[in-house]
């Protein structure tokens, strides 16, 4: 697997600290510099070329948005994703329009960096890539699956869910399953979006039936155990 090489740009000592272990907990992520200012930020990323860049906004000196612009302007095309306590529309808008990859707010956990490490990893794979797309690869480039509230079929208890099951649960299985290359068992499911297994198994088993995840069985010393995997076709 490439070593991915990121710059971090935080003006707080111990939320970069912090950052910078969400970031190398990422299998494949590694910290090649850190720096407290977007000046210091951008000289390190003049000298490092880094693949992606994790940058704050309220910094002094050049800010994030200052910074990005910046950075573009020189035309380096490291990926960015923003952690910032920033949280006002044109902030974000700002962000978002110069070219931030992912957005992170204050306070955060964990798993939401992973999850945007993985997405982007997925997407610079993707890009990579020879070859052409069709518009449904385009699709789910851009957009990911479908979400829950539009994919899910309706049920007799008049909700878009089988009683029991929460959009927003099948919502954060769906991203989590889209950022998989492989197929994945309920067990590898439940730790990772943090539900019960049990719990995993129903809402696969409805993904399953519903025809947005293929099943596959792998056979071992035991009992078969179910992989699922987002179906693509």
């Amino acid at each position: 697997m490439k070593r991915i090489k990121v710059v971090l740009i935080e003006d707080d000592p111990m939320v970069r600290e912090v950052n910078r272990q969400f970031v190398e907990s990422v299998e494949g992520f590694h910290v090649t510099g850190t720096a407290s200012s977007g000046r210091e930020g951008m000289e390190l990323i003049r000298q490092m070329n880094p693949d992606l860049v994790i940058l704050d906004i309220y910094m002094p000196g050049l800010d994030g948005i200052q910074t990005l612009r910046q950075l573009r302007s020189e035309g380096h095309a490291a990926g960015v994703i923003v952690i910032s306590a920033a949280n006002d529309r044109d902030t974000i808008r700002s962000m978002v329009q110069g070219g931030a990859d992912d957005y992170i707010m204050k306070p955060f956990k964990a798993e939401r960096v992973r999850e945007a490490l993985l997405r982007w990893r997925q997407r610079s794979r993707q890009l990579a890539d020879g070859g052409q797309l069709d518009q449904g690869e385009l699709d789910r480039f851009l957009h990911g699956p479908l979400s829950a509230s539009a994919s899910a079929p309706a049920s007799d208890n008049g909700g878009s869910l089988p009683k029991g099951l929460q959009a927003a649960t099948l919502e954060h299985i769906l991203r989590y399953l889209a950022l998989q290359e492989e197929a994945v068992s309920a067990e590898s499911v439940a730790e990772n979006v943090g539900i019960a297994r049990v719990t995993a198994r129903r809402y696969l088993e409805h993904l399953a039936k519903s025809g947005q995840l293929r099943l596959q069985l792998q056979y071992g010393l035991g009992r078969p155990v179910n992989l699922y995997s987002l179906d693509k076709s």
